[in-house]
């Protein structure tokens, strides 16, 4: 893989995806941004728990997880409290959140792109997602 700008150094990440190659590739591009670490995990119940044992600098959230059976919205309401920047990466339309506090939270469609990736990912980190409000964070 080509060595992306490094603009996430240091940054300690969060993966959640129930599918292990998306996971795996999430984190070769995140690790090539520079990421200090990427922590992937598979489900809404792991991804609480890891937050439990670790802090986070960002997160890329899959909204559906385990057949349908599992949301990360409970990751995200997590996320939140704690004012972690977080994107959403979904195979789900934007109408899964339309009627939700995240829906200014950019939401990567799946099969993404990286570049639109990294793009999302750095409007989180500046707090801004197309100049409405902070990524991430409900508005008030």
């Amino acid at each position: 893989m080509a060595k992306i700008e490094a603009f996430l150094a240091g940054k300690r990440c969060l993966v959640v995806d129930d599918e292990f190659l998306i996971a795996l590739d999430l984190q070769e591009i995140l690790e090539a941004a520079g990421a200090g670490s990427v922590t992937a995990v598979g489900s809404a119940k792991e991804a609480l728990e890891a937050m439990r044992g670790a802090e986070f600098d960002l997160a890329v959230l899959d909204i559906t997880l385990g057949d349908n059976t599992d949301s990360s919205l409970a990751v995200a309401a997590t996320l939140t409290a704690r004012k972690i920047p977080f994107v959403f990466l979904s195979g789900m339309r934007r109408d899964v959140v339309a009627g939700t506090d995240y829906r200014y939270v950019p939401l990567v469609e799946k099969p993404y792109r990286s570049d639109l990736l990294m793009t999302a990912i750095r409007h989180v980190l500046d707090g801004t997602q197309n100049g409405d409000h902070p990524a991430g964070r409900s508005p008030a």
